[in-house]
């Protein structure tokens, strides 16, 4: 394989799309969530089940089959981030899974040089699947996605997430209540990956989280963007778009319609976003 072929995004892509379909139906034939072994790591809230194991072990058999010698960066399995192609989230939303509740994926991204080339996120509840490669937009099943084209802050449905430390938690939650006077309305489902999906789809207008992790972002903030979406990802290699990041805070993860973006961000940074 030549060195071009290697970091082709459409290559790239459809590698992601093929191990993000199998893990979703490995993950299918595993134990019901209830039957599952349940650790934590960074405190009682922040969940690993015997499933994560095992989708990661997974996914990266499959990708040292598929491109052997590329290294892989993942949540369970850890690995070097600077050194990584691919970036691994084998169950983004472990809490939902966990609980019963079908708001889960399989978040899998190339990255080159640090910088998202190519990614797929999918559902194994509903069996869809999300993809992009740098320049070639992003798809739902194969259909075309497109950003929403809210231009009305106060019309905009905007999508947030809270930290599994019970501090940082309550000043989210401080932020998030100065927020909600001023748009649509606010939802806190529980995957960072598929609310950035939801933005390239338009189900949602904006999406606004403190605390994500690179596999947590890495293949959703690339749909997002090549769904029009304006992205700013801080703190993190990979994204950086353009909204102003200052007093965002230092790992903040937004994602927004470009009719509403830089007015999202003006109300994060005024609701106290930079001190979450």
């Amino acid at each position: 394989m030549s060195p071009h072929e290697s970091s082709d995004p459409a290559t790239l892509r459809a590698v992601a799309e093929q191990v993000a379909a199998e893990a979703a139906e490995h993950l299918r034939g595993l134990p019901a969530p209830h039957d599952d072994g349940v650790t934590t790591k960074s405190s009682p809230t922040d969940v690993v089940t015997a499933s994560d194991a095992s989708v990661e072990r997974f996914v990266r058999d499959r990708l040292v089959q598929l491109r052997p010698g590329e290294p892989v960066y993942g949540e369970e399995g850890a690995g070097d981030a600077a050194a990584a192609r691919w970036v691994v989230d084998p169950i983004d939303g472990t809490v939902n899974y966990l609980y019963g509740l079908p708001w889960y994926g399989i978040s899998i991204a190339a990255v080159v040089d640090g910088e998202g080339v190519a990614g797929a996120v999918s559902e194994p509840a509903s069996g869809r699947l999300w993809s992009a490669g740098r320049g070639l937009g992003a798809t739902l099943d194969g259909r075309p996605l497109r950003a929403a084209a809210t231009t009305e802050l106060g019309q905009a449905l905007v999508g947030t997430g809270f930290a599994y430390r019970a501090e940082r938690r309550a000043r989210q939650a401080r932020m998030v209540a100065a927020m909600l006077p001023e748009v649509r309305d606010v939802r806190r489902a529980g995957a960072a990956s598929l609310d950035l999906c939801a933005v390239a789809a338009g189900w949602l207008d904006g999406y606004l989280e403190h605390g994500c992790n690179w596999w947590d972002w890495a293949a959703g903030a690339l749909i997002a963007t090549e769904a029009g979406a304006v992205v700013h990802v801080a703190g993190s290699p990979g994204v950086r778009g353009p909204v102003d990041g200052d007093a965002l805070g230092a790992d903040v993860t937004l994602a927004a319609a470009p009719g509403v973006a830089a007015e999202l961000a003006a109300l994060a940074r005024r609701s106290g976003a930079g001190t979450v």
